[in-house]
């Protein structure tokens, strides 16, 4: 059965942005927890869509409580919800995230957030290499119109050890490898929502494929699995 976000997600939330205390939420929470219920169906319903196309081993809807402990903003509640799904792993690699936040602040996401010293390396080392598969993906017209390039931290010149005038130097670069695609509120509570994203998502596949196989694979091309 189709499922949406429920718009009384926009409504709760503003009301919670101009009330972020625990004793407005304590007043409150039955009404979020009803929330919060319809939205977790909606994000596992998304995940069931992405599973027609793609293994995804875990659905994890984070928690609505900000952890304050180290942070100057000792705002208590996160006034969006945000959700992540997770490849089956060591073979598939990237991953998803949904965003909702009222005021046209929803996104979705995907790629590699933070990639480790050693995967970094990997990615830079096949781009030095041969950057041409990559430079494929990236100008499919359906994957741009969709994702757009990439987004992320870089550094302002080359890597230790990499030319700073290599042809791929803009690529070699980065330090994440993350596409985003936002939504306004009319977007997100429009019935189909769940399903272009999923489209959306689907579409990033022949990324996630070269990147995989990039990552588990060494510089000769044999696996490491």
């Amino acid at each position: 059965m189709r499922q949406i976000i429920p718009k009384e997600t926009f409504t709760f939330f503003k009301k919670l942005s101009k009330n972020n205390n625990r004793d407005w939420f304590k007043d409150h929470k039955p009404e979020f927890k009803a929330i919060e219920a319809q939205v977790k169906s909606s994000y596992n319903y998304l995940g069931e869509l992405m599973g027609e196309h793609d293994q995804i081993e875990k659905i994890k809807l984070f928690r609505i409580y900000r952890d304050v402990r180290f942070s100057k903003n000792k705002i208590p509640y996160k006034t969006h919800f945000g959700g992540s799904y997770t490849r089956k792993k060591p073979e598939l690699r990237g991953g998803y995230y949904m965003h909702i936040q009222p005021n046209n602040e929803s996104f979705i996401a995907t790629g590699f957030w933070e990639p480790n010293k050693e995967d970094l390396f990997r990615i830079r080392k096949e781009f030095e290499m041969d950057d041409s598969e990559m430079r494929e993906i990236l100008n499919d017209e359906t994957f741009k119109s969709t994702w757009g390039n990439f987004v992320g931290d870089e550094l302002k010149t080359a890597p230790k050890g990499f030319d700073k005038e290599h042809p791929a130097i803009d690529l070699i670069r980065k330090k994440q490898f993350i596409f985003i695609k936002k939504y306004t509120d009319k977007e997100v509570l429009a019935t189909n929502f769940l399903e272009d994203v999923n489209s959306s998502f689907k579409i990033i596949r022949p990324y996630f494929d070269y990147m995989s196989d990039v990552l588990t694979t060494n510089l000769n091309g044999e696996s490491l699995l």
